[in-house]
């Protein structure tokens, strides 16, 4: 097994103590690989919005890189952790659906359910304690303890493609969904809120206050207001739908 190049860290964690233990932990158990926080908010406690997001956020980001994602809320629970190779990539995560969408319809995977498990680990904490620790053994070229299985097995392996919805808000007040544009027609319109959405190629394409959708950097549709707020404007947040009219 091939040695990895650095460790890219995915968490709905946020501000506080986790991701900075996390980073440092690393730096004891895999000394000089870089260490990247890619994303540390997450939709918290639901990995069926956040999994929409994840190959939006490695397209385009450098080969030989490891992803140590978290988002968890069967922490501590009877829940499988599953490692994932694509490509020279290698993916962490916990078995709740979180790295399906990034899987599915691939051909170049290898699939693992991790067996090994540390001396020490907190009921509350396997970010610290179980995926970090697995994270520096891949990125070392060490596979650790685990049983090959297929997609199938896999938590949210039936799981849509796709989820027109609202799977992030971003500190603008952007609405990530979960549709991809390129499945839209350049003249689509949206229906959120009650309102229909046109869509422009930028911010500066449309009235300053007016809302739109538009394909964004991550080739998700993308709800925004020009200088505005959309999820005060629409008055939409985490999981609301919006449909293709």
């Amino acid at each position: 097994m091939q040695r990895c190049a650095r460790i890219a860290l995915l968490s709905d964690f946020g501000v506080g103590p986790y991701v900075g233990q996390m980073q440092l932990r690393l730096t004891e158990l895999a000394p000089n690989v870089p260490v990247v926080t890619l994303i540390s908010d997450l939709p918290p406690f639901r990995p069926d919005l956040a999994a929409y997001l994840l190959p939006g956020l490695q397209s385009g980001m450098p080969l030989e890189t490891v992803y140590c994602c978290v988002v968890d809320p069967g922490v501590g629970t009877s829940r499988e952790v599953i490692i994932a190779r694509r490509g020279a990539d290698w993916w962490l995560g916990p078995d709740n659906g979180l790295l399906i969408p990034l899987l599915q319809g691939q051909a170049d995977i290898d699939l693992y359910r991790l067996s090994w498990r540390p001396a020490q680990l907190s009921a509350s904490f396997h970010g610290r304690d179980l995926f970090v620790p697995v994270a520096a053994r891949l990125v070392l070229g060490e596979l650790p303890t685990a049983k090959r299985i297929t997609f199938t097995q896999l938590v949210g392996a039936d799981w849509p493609g796709e989820r027109a919805c609202i799977c992030y808000v971003d500190a603008f007040g952007n609405l990530m969904t979960g549709l991809q544009a390129d499945g839209l027609a350049a003249d689509a319109e949206l229906l959120a809120a009650g309102q229909r959405l046109k869509a422009a190629r930028t911010f500066a394409d449309v009235a300053v206050g007016e809302a739109f959708w538009y394909r964004n950097a991550f080739g998700l549709v993308e709800l925004a207001v020009n200088q505005g707020r959309a999820d005060a404007r629409l008055g939409l947040g985490l999981g609301d739908s919006v449909e293709l009219v």
